[in-house]
């Protein structure tokens, strides 16, 4: 008896170190604000017997970059977070495999990957300060370089942050290229701040965090994010959204294939699951981001995140070609 037992329990521990082995791992390289669900990770690993391994790679543009320098050996199979920013940078670099799952129909696309997600960069500000100061709130970009907003505002260096790099190419796609830096130019004398990371300026400068500077480029559903995660102290938001001319961006994020993924079949289905109803309905208050596939239903607390009716994107084409020369400029004009 005893022998059979042992005999059951040797087989038991064959059988679970050969599906182990039989397990495929999948690697996805992300952005450092990814985030989902770790029931929804489960979920496709259980349904494709696979092990999902998430590498955070920094920034947008960070991430992008490593890519491209470890494409004779990548780092992943696929890559989440690549936006209409850089894309094209992607695809010219060859760090994407020609062979990409078919898309779900969306509301948004990318050039020959998966849309995912999009969200609008804008300015936030602080209700209460502004009331209590009695202050006006601006009406166009050119207001905040009035004295009346000297050291107002707070934003993240575009050459270290995809929300300000967003907000730069916003501003160039709706004041021109030279008006814009002219009216850079005229906020570094108005006292603008300028941080690292959106983090940084969010949680550290934001009046509303409780900082000196009550307006701040980030995102149209910051407002909502601020309602969602007060436990119920706000029934309306604290912050709103400025929808100014030259200062909204709408930002595309995909999921796609990265040439020479190790299992490519396994990287197919794992791009395409990010597009899966199940992902999508997650996506909004994961990542505080429009779910791409249509039809998806929003949370309620997405009343409070606003859609603009215009934004100021120039063609992904021109991004690339001057994205470079445009953040040298911003970074001579503004903090040199």
């Amino acid at each position: 008896m005893k022998i059979t037992q042992k005999l059951l329990l040797g087989l038991s521990l064959c059988l679970l170190t050969f599906q182990a082995a039989a397990q495929s791992e999948v690697r996805l390289a992300v952005h450092g604000a990814f985030s989902l669900p770790d029931e929804q990770i489960k979920k496709f690993e259980q349904e494709n017997n696979a092990k999902l391994t998430i590498i955070k790679v920094g920034s947008g543009n960070e991430m992008l970059n490593k890519l491209i320098l470890s494409r004779a050996k990548p780092i992943a199979d696929v890559v989440y977070g690549l936006d209409n920013v850089n894309i094209i940078k992607a695809w010219e670099n060859g760090i994407l495999s020609s062979k990409q799952p078919t898309s779900v129909p969306t509301d948004a696309s990318l050039p020959g990957v998966l849309a995912i997600d999009y969200a609008y960069v804008v300015l936030n500000y602080d209700k209460k300060w502004f009331e209590d100061k009695k202050l006006p709130l601006p009406q166009s970009l050119e207001d905040l370089a009035k004295p009346a907003y000297k050291d107002l505002l707070v934003l993240s260096n575009p050459g270290t942050s995809s929300p300000g790099l967003a907000f730069l190419m916003a501003n160039i796609g709706g004041l021109g290229e030279e008006q814009a830096f002219k009216w850079w130019a005229d906020m570094r004398k108005n006292g603008v701040k300028v941080t690292q990371s959106w983090s940084d300026a969010y949680y550290t400068d934001f009046t509303q965090n409780g900082g000196s500077r009550p307006l701040i480029v980030s995102y149209a559903t910051s407002p909502a994010a601020e309602v969602y995660f007060s436990k119920g102290k706000y029934t309306v938001p604290p912050t709103g959204n400025l929808f100014l001319k030259g200062g909204v961006f709408r930002q595309i994020e995909g999921a796609a294939v990265l040439k020479g993924a190790e299992n490519p079949g396994l990287a197919m289905k794992l791009a395409a699951y990010l597009q899966s109803a199940e992902v999508q309905k997650t996506l909004p208050s994961e990542m505080w981001v429009y779910p791409a596939a249509k039809g998806t239903p929003l949370p309620q607390v997405f009343e409070f995140a606003q859609t603009p009716k215009q934004h100021y994107t120039p063609s992904s084409n021109i991004m690339i070609e001057k994205q470079k020369q445009w953040v040298s400029r911003w970074i001579r004009t503004v903090l040199k």
